[in-house]
């Protein structure tokens, strides 16, 4: 008697990457990564917030209109001689005023990438998940040049002149013992804000970015953090939240060197730069891709491309609000 055969039984595959059990097994891995890169991008920036952004759907540029102040051209006076009320003197007819006007165009830097590629047998061979980490440490890079690229903007706004006639331009305030003194650095926050007073700046979303050390110099000046005489935080903290009106934020982003590298347009000699003033309203940011994630497999190297990406531009729109503080 001879043995029946039998087929062998069919296993129904759950695919933990798959969209309802079909399509490609890493479609869902794919959006966990780039929810963690964006998250990792907007921890990592602390200017996206706090300036002007701008998508457009198409073109490598786009235009920020600037419009200057107007006046008022007198009084008009009822003519006594004519005995008609509501008529002008001569001198007082309406003439019409002009207000200068112009234009500031933010063009694309071109395409930020921040890429790795993930071999499946080091992947196989790790005890933890690397790929949560390339997505940290992607988003991380992608924010970090953002800030970079916003805050050397707002130090080549405050060393522009107007972009409007008879408008004001940036400011640039130079102390040695910005470099050295918390309360020189506080005082120069002081001026700073007079300086945006007198520029008819909002008073709200003002901002002075520092880089550590001078965070701290600040922190440990007791007089800065005395409420009495203007400073906002704690000392057993190590906190300066507020002076002058300005909140104070802390970034390792802010351009101290001479960069001589990368898009044409964010380059200078910040070798002496302490601090930026700025307000919400004087750099801009225009978006033509924005942040995203695109997944490859390499059968030749037996791995998988993983490439975040965004297209932007940045440029300062409104020099008068922005203020570098520098020691030399």
């Amino acid at each position: 008697m001879g043995v029946t055969a039998t087929t062998a039984p069919v296993v129904t595959m759950t695919r933990s990457g798959q969209a309802n059990s079909t399509g490609s097994s890493t479609a869902l891995f794919l959006k966990v990564y780039a929810g963690e890169v964006l998250t990792a991008f907007e921890q990592a920036s602390v200017t996206m917030d706090k300036h002007v952004v701008r998508s457009i759907n198409s073109g490598i540029s786009a235009q920020f209109p600037l419009v200057w102040k107007t006046a008022s051209t007198g009084y008009a006076y009822i003519n006594a001689s004519s005995g008609t009320p509501g008529t002008t003197t001569t001198a007082n007819k309406l003439t019409g005023t002009a207000i200068n006007k112009n234009e500031k165009v933010i063009s694309i830097d071109g395409l930020l990438l921040a890429d790795h590629f993930v071999n499946n047998l080091d992947e196989a061979m790790n005890h933890y998940d690397v790929r949560s980490i390339y997505a940290k440490e992607a988003g991380i890079a992608l924010g970090t040049q953002w800030d970079k690229n916003i805050l050397q903007q707002g130090v080549l706004g405050a060393r522009s002149s107007t972009l409007v006639t008879s408008g004001n331009g940036g400011t640039v305030q130079t102390l040695a013992g910005y470099g050295t003194s918390g309360a020189d650095l506080a005082g120069g926050m002081f001026d700073g804000a007079q300086k945006l007073d007198e520029n008819n700046v909002p008073e709200n979303d003002r901002y002075m970015f520092v880089k550590p050390a001078k965070y701290y110099l600040m922190a440990e000046t007791t007089n800065v953090l005395n409420r009495d005489w203007g400073g906002s935080g704690t000392y057993s903290e190590g906190t300066v939240l507020k002076v002058a009106g300005i909140h104070i934020v802390k970034t390792n982003n802010l351009p101290t060197t001479n960069i001589t590298v990368g898009a044409a347009a964010h380059l200078g000699n910040f070798a002496t730069t302490v601090g930026l003033i700025m307000h919400k309203s004087s750099v801009a940011t225009v978006k033509l891709i924005n942040l995203a994630v695109e997944t490859e497999y390499d059968i030749k190297l037996q791995g998988w491309w993983i490439v975040a990406k965004y297209a932007m531009g940045h440029g300062f729109i409104r020099p008068e609000a922005c203020i570098e503080l520098k020691t030399s």
